[in-house]
């Protein structure tokens, strides 16, 4: 008589933990939008380093980001508003097709993550003020999709002294 009980009792502990384990939220693949970001902010060529220079700058104490190093880059149409020491310009508002890409360093030998801001302002996943946002680990896993339009980070880019949502400026001048 006991063993049926047994056997279901197994039988729903088994159902439960493959329930358990299929719902956890895990990171997406990445396709569409979000692979048209990785894919731009893996190609270097044409760019542009803020300072001027490649070398990895110490996260801030205000990153809302976890990893230890930073580095950003401008592609040629958001160079335009750089100024010669490789600083964004004041009361800069980015040309559609500008592309700021934050490499997101874990250690000094490995990126972790891209941070990307894409000035597209028709784009279906564009915020208010024209952004297309991308948070994409590099191993093609997305952290935030572009569909959310940059939810979870439009706070702390939104902060006073922002320059059209960068923050390079305030925090490395």
């Amino acid at each position: 008589m006991q063993k049926p009980f047994v056997y279901s009792f197994g039988a729903a502990l088994l159902v439960l933990f493959i329930l358990l384990h299929t719902s956890c939220k895990k990171e997406e693949s990445i396709s569409g939008t979000d692979l048209e970001l990785y894919n731009m902010a893996t190609e270097t060529e044409g760019f542009t380093w803020y300072q001027n220079s490649d070398i990895l700058l110490n996260r801030s104490a205000a990153s809302g980001h976890n990893e230890a190093f930073l580095r950003t880059r401008y592609n040629t149409v958001a160079s335009t508003h750089l100024d010669a020491t490789g600083k964004v310009k004041a009361q800069t508002v980015f040309n559609e097709g500008s592309l700021i890409v934050k490499e997101l360093w874990s250690n000094e030998l490995s990126i972790n993550r891209y941070a990307i801001l894409y000035k597209q302002s028709e784009h279906e996943f564009a915020d208010e003020n024209g952004w297309v946002w991308g948070y994409i680990n590099t191993d093609k896993t997305v952290k935030a999709p572009s569909s959310d339009k940059g939810v979870s980070c439009i706070s702390c880019h939104m902060q006073t002294n922002n320059i059209d949502n960068t923050l390079m400026n305030k925090y490395f001048p």
